[in-house]
């Protein structure tokens, strides 16, 4: 099965292509922290901090392994996706690349997802905000970018 387009547009829109510091003439990415205090390169790829810099056609190769490694995350905690409209299993893609599987696998979003509990799982989804224990509007714009494709029923 193949990574969801919607998912990948989900991930590069909230992820970004970050190219630190700014004034590197071949505008490669660089290894930085991201606000959860990850060291990350590209396009959200956790990294070591003596990652060499990275093109961006470089970060959609880690991108592409990244969703992958999330998609068979979310389908084997989630197998109920696999008869969903594709935008469920886009935003939870979206959701487990961001968060990682583990907090999937334990989450009372997994156990509302299987339910087939669409308002639940969304209300589950709008609590995942926080980063370093403070809420962070990135990740409440894309909770509620996942939300919208999740309650969507086409």
């Amino acid at each position: 099965m193949e990574v969801p387009q919607v998912a990948i547009d989900l991930a590069k829109r909230f992820e970004g292509f970050h190219r630190v510091p700014k004034t590197d003439p071949l505008q490669r990415a660089h290894p930085y922290i991201c606000p959860a205090g990850y060291m990350t390169i590209g396009y959200g790829h956790l990294c070591d901090p003596k990652h060499p810099p990275i093109t961006e056609a470089e970060a959609k190769v880690y991108l592409a392994h990244d969703l992958v490694t999330a998609l068979n995350a979310t389908l084997r905690y989630c197998p109920v996706l696999l008869t969903e409209p594709g935008g469920r299993l886009a935003a939870i893609v979206d959701f487990t690349f961001n968060l990682g599987a583990g907090r999937l696998q334990a989450s009372t979003l997994r156990r509302r997802i299987n339910q087939r509990d669409w308002s639940g799982a969304a209300t589950e989804l709008r609590r995942w905000v926080y980063g370093g224990s403070k809420a962070l509007p990135g990740l409440v714009y894309r909770r509620e970018a996942e939300v919208a494709w999740l309650l969507r029923t086409k």
